[in-house]
C-alpha cells in the first residue's frame, strides 16, 4: 500500500516538474521588443510573415545568418520569410542589387553565403557592379544573364520596395527581424541574437493564437 502510494504521489508530482523545467516565456513590448505603428503591410495576410533585415557588409549578419538560416527550418507551414537587404546607403543598393539578382536568377542559396563571406572574410568591398559581377560569374552565373537581372525593372521594384519596408519599419540597425508587419525585434534589446529569435518565436505564437490558429 505505502509502495501504490509513493507511485501515486510520483505520477502527480512529474507534471510540476516537467512544467518547472520548460517555462513559459513572455516578453514584454518595449522592453524585448517594440511595436510598430502603423503596421507594415505584408504580402500574403493568410500567413504569418518573419522579416529579416540586414546588409552583406555587417559582420553582425554574418554572424547571425547560420543561426536564422537553422532557425528557418523550424517554422511552421502557416509562416513564410522573407530577406530585405537594409538601403540606406548608396553602396548598399548595389548589395541589395545583388541579393534580388540571385533570387531571380534562382541562385540565392548558393549565392547568400558567398556574398556574405567575400565582404566579411574574404575582404571584399564589392563596391561595383563589375565586382559583383565577377563574383555570380565564378560560380556559374553567365555574365549577360547577371547584367540583365541586376539592372532590370523587377530588380529595382524589389530594391525601392526594401527600402520603403525598412523605413516604415523604423529599422535603424541590423540584423533586425519583423514579425507579420507588427513587431521589430533587435539585439540592442532582446540581449543577444540567440534571444531574437526566442522573441521571435513568442510573438509568432501570440500572431497565431490571434489567427484562432
Amino acid at each position: 500500500m505505502k509502495n501504490l502510494f509513493l507511485s501515486l504521489s510520483l505520477l502527480m508530482f512529474l507534471p510540476l516538474l516537467a512544467t518547472a523545467q520548460t517555462p513559459t516565456e513572455t516578453y514584454v513590448e518595449g522592453e524585448d521588443y517594440d511595436l510598430i505603428s502603423p503596421a507594415v503591410r505584408t504580402v500574403d495576410p493568410d500567413k504569418i510573415e518573419v522579416v529579416e533585415f540586414f546588409w552583406y557588409g555587417c559582420s553582425h549578419c554574418y554572424t547571425f545568418e547560420p543561426v536564422i538560416g537553422a532557425w528557418k527550418k523550424t517554422l511552421g507551414d502557416d509562416v513564410v520569410f522573407r530577406g530585405s537587404p537594409a538601403v540606406w546607403a548608396k553602396p548598399m543598393e548595389l548589395h541589395a542589387r545583388a541579393y534580388y539578382t540571385a533570387e531571380v536568377l534562382g541562385v540565392l542559396d548558393t549565392m547568400n553565403p558567398l556574398l556574405f563571406q567575400a565582404m566579411n572574410v574574404d575582404g571584399k568591398k564589392l563596391s561595383s557592379e563589375a565586382e559583383i559581377q565577377e563574383l555570380f560569374v565564378a560560380n556559374g552565373v553567365a555574365a549577360d544573364d547577371f547584367s540583365k537581372a541586376f539592372n532590370s525593372f523587377g530588380v529595382t521594384s524589389q530594391l525601392n520596395q526594401a527600402n520603403a519596408r525598412a523605413r516604415a519599419a523604423k529599422i535603424t540597425g541590423t540584423p533586425a527581424v519583423m514579425v507579420n508587419g507588427k513587431y521589430h525585434i533587435n539585439s540592442r534589446k532582446a540581449g543577444t541574437q540567440a534571444n531574437v529569435l526566442k522573441v521571435a518565436d513568442f510573438l509568432i505564437e501570440k500572431e497565431r493564437a490571434a489567427k484562432g490558429g
